[in-house]
């Protein structure tokens, strides 16, 4: 018997990650770039084509696939785990009801094409997973609220592949997070649910171009007079290694280094303290309690960065690292709906 065909989507500001996986093995991947300037809306058909193009080029016909699993976009908050796309899901993200990213045509794409074939389309781990425990709500500000926002799909990704390196379930583990790349989350993941994790935008370590957790005093006395629009530039989009040191690329700051930076030597070691202290804080969510810290992301490749984080929290449990790999992520969670170790959940 062949191995189902998975088609996996994953739709970006700029292009289209595509991929196409029999059982667990990925058959290939492509990135589809997509320069149009376009509003939002109007980006559904000509992405589709792009789409359809691709499975034409690898001369797959639509009626091969056995399920299509997308990369989710900004929904309510929502559980952990695999959802079937639905009218009602399309129906916010077209909408917006929750706010606008691209990665929200992804499953409006991928329920056209699976409606008329009858395969299923899901979900896995979207960004808006929220299983935040009651403690971690609350901010210190009546009416500021502590939110769940992180790489929720890498996260728990790279937690399962731990948790399999220890012949365990990840419901039954207990670990410290890391996702490290352009955006930092770092997550207590606590017998297969995060009930607290640095929010990815406004929380939490500084990255190679956001600000995370600063000194409230001192930026409010900083932007007296700035546009909201404009801080949250500053902070989200030219924040962090890029406000210091004008650029984002750890390539590039690596090879400063190398060559005797000693700010950049400062700036990428801080950032790499900042990580450890917050898996450190983490820790301490679990109770101590540790079966692996796991370390993932684009940046986990960099070898001078890792060595820096480890040096500081190995005392606390073993760390398991795992490159970045969304893609196979969801072909895995969309694996296990067809073997039915997992039952899809519908949006509501």
């Amino acid at each position: 018997m062949s191995s189902p065909l998975i088609l996996v989507l994953n739709v970006g500001s700029t292009s289209t990650k595509v991929a196409l996986y029999g059982g667990s093995e990925q058959l290939c991947q492509e990135e589809l770039p997509f320069l149009q300037s376009l509003p939002l809306a109007e980006q559904f058909s000509p992405r589709r084509s792009q789409l359809l193009d691709f499975l034409t080029l690898k001369e797959i016909k639509a009626s091969q696939l056995s399920i299509i699993v997308s990369r989710g976009g900004l929904m309510k908050p929502l559980p952990a785990g695999t959802y079937s796309i639905n009218a009602q899901m399309c129906s916010d993200l077209k909408a917006g009801r929750y706010g606008v990213h691209p990665s929200g045509l992804g499953p409006v794409i991928a329920l056209e094409i699976a409606s008329p074939l009858g395969i299923p389309a899901v979900t896995v781990d979207p960004p808006s997973t929220d299983e935040f425990h009651e403690l971690a709500r609350i901010s210190g500000l009546p009416g500021v609220e502590r939110k769940s926002a992180f790489h929720a799909l890498s996260q728990k990704a790279a937690a399962r592949k731990a948790a399999k390196e220890k012949s365990m379930r990840y419901e039954d583990c207990n670990f410290v997070v890391a996702h490290l790349g352009g955006g930092i989350t770092v997550g207590a993941h606590l017998q297969g649910r995060v009930v607290d994790c640095s929010h990815g935008l406004s929380e939490g370590p500084f990255t190679p171009e956001r600000a995370g957790a600063l000194p409230t005093l001192a930026l409010l006395e900083q932007s007296a007079g700035i546009e909201v629009q404009e801080l949250k530039r500053r902070l989200v989009g030219e924040g962090g290694l890029s406000a210091y040191l004008g650029t984002k690329d750890a390539r590039e700051i690596e090879k400063r280094i190398n060559a005797g930076d000693k700010e950049a030597k400062l700036l990428f070691s801080a950032m790499a303290y900042q990580v450890a202290r917050e898996i450190g804080a983490m820790a301490a969510v679990l109770g101590g309690k540790l079966d692996g810290i796991v370390l993932t992301g684009g940046l986990s490749r960099s070898a001078m960065l890792v060595e820096w984080i480890k040096e500081r929290v190995f005392f606390l449990a073993d760390i398991y690292i795992f490159s970045e790999n969304e893609m196979e992520a969801l072909a895995q969670g969309a694996l296990r709906v067809l073997t039915g170790e997992d039952e899809p959940v519908l949006y509501n």
